[in-house]
């Protein structure tokens, strides 16, 4: 009789299988010209299970990469794992780790905010990291964290305030936090929703936070199917909570939505009486034997007859979008998003979104396979979308990376620098530009 082999997962196997040296490679390659207005680090996160197994992309350690550019030159590559008692101690269950704050993955998103750089993971307390990615400890705002905190905050790019929120098994199931721009916890808020669901993203506006509850809820047994403690119930229904950035749990306004899921919005903002957010909006998620691509949607909430429409904008699958900084929770001219490539979740080319004329421009990577794009303003420009886009790229040929610097001016053209990275990094989840005097 034979034995049936059975296949990795995807993320197991070819780009998305994990690394395990941490190097640091110093004068890199660059074709092309790096522009000079370009000073700081390229900084990204993802999941990189120490032990080369994990029951799920989602999980397993996190590593950063980062590469430091001055001056029109790029001076180092490195990786490194956030060094954190889950990676400290490789025994442990990552599923007993969720009582314990400091016990983190640390391996979704890296931002930077007064003055620090912070690994993220939604489940426990961010992990600060050092401009060289070393791991300094477990970030609690001086004891005013006791929840988790999402590893998607948001900026405001009028205010500079991180607006944040946390999601959890037990009451209260979803917590508010709002940050000053210096880093001290000014707002905690328990919020009330019908059950535990798994929340990994919000929108902000200048003037309001928008929460989203949707049919994905905890349940032990989902870890048969989908291999997170997680599964897809449409019965759970599907809604909108609006509440205003310095309000309470009793000022939230619901609003019922057609069932989806949403792991990643563009951006919301205010238009008058109405609230408009963009989303990469999927029909369905953590459904077993189901696959539901995100797409680009529209909702308008229409905060005086209460209602919300809903709009299809591209039927390409797109993830991972982003918007000018300075433009998060303010009404926005142009997004970038991640073109989906053979149903994986790594892109073939990256769209340019022109919100305001409803048309579009594709990079076309040419082969590579990039990660989520990363906007970049010129400091010298002054419209919106003057600056570059900036990823990680996969090229097959070579098994090797590098960060391609587009110029969003010129979106469709080449890009205007390659820097060559002699090793390969893998496919992961969320990154940012982290400027010199961050």
């Amino acid at each position: 009789m034979s034995e049936q082999i059975q296949e990795d997962p995807f993320w197991l196997k070819d780009n998305f299988a994990p690394v395990f040296d941490e190097v640091t490679e110093t004068n890199l390659k660059v074709t092309g010209e790096i522009p000079r207005e370009l000073n700081g680090r390229l900084l990204r996160n993802g999941a990189n299970p120490q032990s080369g197994w994990s029951a799920h992309w989602f999980l397993g350690n996190g590593m950063l990469h980062g590469v430091e550019i001055q001056d029109g030159a790029a001076n180092w590559y490195r990786n490194r794992y956030v060094k954190t008692p889950l990676y400290l101690n490789p025994e442990a269950d990552v599923m007993d780790s969720l009582g314990d704050m400091t016990k983190s993955a640390a391996n979704t998103h890296v931002i930077h905010h007064a003055g620090k750089i912070l690994a993220l993971e939604e489940g426990h307390w961010p992990f600060e990291i050092s401009d060289q990615l070393e791991t300094v400890g477990a970030q609690n705002f001086d004891g005013k964290l006791t929840t988790p905190m999402t590893a998607h905050p948001k900026t405001c790019g009028e205010t500079g305030e991180l607006i944040s929120f946390a999601y959890g098994m037990a009451e209260p199931y979803v917590t508010y936090h709002r940050t000053s721009p210096s880093g001290e916890m000014l707002q905690v808020e328990p919020i009330t929703v019908k059950g535990a669901t798994m929340a990994h993203d919000f929108n902000i506006t200048r003037n309001y936070v928008v929460f989203m509850d949707l049919p994905v809820v905890w349940n032990l047994e989902g870890m048969a199917s989908t291999g997170l403690p997680v599964i897809w119930d449409e019965s759970y229904g599907a809604r909108l909570g609006v509440m205003p950035r310095e309000g309470s749990d009793a000022d939230v306004r619901w609003f019922d939505i057609d069932p989806c899921y949403v792991f990643h919005p563009m951006n919301a903002f205010e238009d008058g009486n109405r609230i408009i957010v963009d989303v990469c909006r999927m029909e369905n998620a953590m459904k077993p034997g189901a696959s539901s691509p995100p797409m680009l949607y529209r909702w308008e909430i229409d905060m005086e007859a209460g209602t919300v429409k809903e709009t299809q904008l591209d039927d390409r699958s797109v993830d991972f979008p982003r918007v000018c900084d300075t433009r998060v929770g303010l009404k926005n001219r142009y997004g970038y998003a991640a073109a989906f490539a053979d149903g994986l979740p790594a892109a073939g080319g990256y769209i340019k979104y022109d919100m305001e004329n409803d048309n579009s421009a594709l990079h076309d990577l040419k082969g590579g396979m990039g990660g989520e794009p990363v906007f970049v303003k010129d400091p010298n420009g002054s419209a919106e979308d003057d600056g570059w886009v900036l990823s990680y790229v996969y090229q097959p040929e070579a098994d090797k990376s590098e960060v391609v610097i587009i110029d969003s001016r010129a979106f469709q053209d080449g890009p205007v620098a390659r820097i060559h990275i002699p090793v390969r990094v893998p496919y992961g989840f969320h990154g940012n530009w982290v400027p010199d005097g961050y």
